[in-house]
């Protein structure tokens, strides 16, 4: 089994959960011009990370490689054991890719969106920057009273861990969410999570 990635990106969920189950993996560190080039691009056409190879199965897009890894290792138990703790899962895994990551999208690459306007750009990342500051909201009052985002570590939470990172590195205001900052100090702890960065050169 083999991680493509690019260091602090999406991919680094992938590398925490692969940690976590805790079975021999391989991965490969590309740049993005790597991405571009026709090798890369017969795995996954769109020149994107992650992509995850499993002998002659090769998969994309982070919540479908999340789940697979949970489905393929259930012991692990990061996915849920019954249908409503796997709904829960697929819910708050779905928060995390489809909402705040998608609006971080606006927040990284906001020229490409207003055709190189400095102004509009400014304006369309200020008001990502406010959307995500309420999906966070939203996190941070599902962490009160709980560990985990379900209650019970989970694929979910090495995403919103990934989200907080970058929360921080864009000057997203997250301090003030007592609930966020706990959690995010106790995934820095988790050896799973350090593992994965030290790989990452981002310890």
């Amino acid at each position: 089994m083999k991680l493509y990635y690019f260091p602090g990106a999406c991919p680094l969920v992938t590398h925490i959960v692969l940690e976590w189950i805790g079975k021999p993996y391989d991965t490969q560190r590309l740049t993005r011009e790597e991405t571009k080039e026709p090798a890369y691009l017969a795995l996954n056409p769109e020149g994107l990370v992650p992509t995850l190879v499993d002998g002659d199965f090769v998969l994309t897009q982070s919540a479908a490689i999340l789940e697979y890894l949970a489905e393929l290792n259930p012991e692990a138990d990061l996915l849920g054991n019954d249908p409503i703790g796997r709904a829960e899962t697929r819910r708050w895994l779905s928060f995390c890719n489809s909402d705040i990551h998608r609006t971080f999208g606006l927040v990284f690459k906001a020229p490409l969106f207003t055709a190189g306007d400095e102004a509009a750009a400014r304006a369309v990342s200020a008001k990502a920057t406010e959307m995500l500051r309420s999906f966070f909201a939203i996190a941070n009052d599902q962490l009160r009273g709980r560990d985990w985002l379900t209650g019970k570590r989970s694929v979910a939470d090495p995403y919103l861990y990934v989200l907080l990172r970058w929360a921080h590195a864009k000057g997203v205001p997250v301090d003030d969410f007592a609930e966020l900052t706990r959690f995010h100090a106790r995934m820095e702890r988790d050896p799973g999570v350090q593992a994965a960065l030290a790989a990452q050169d981002l310890a």
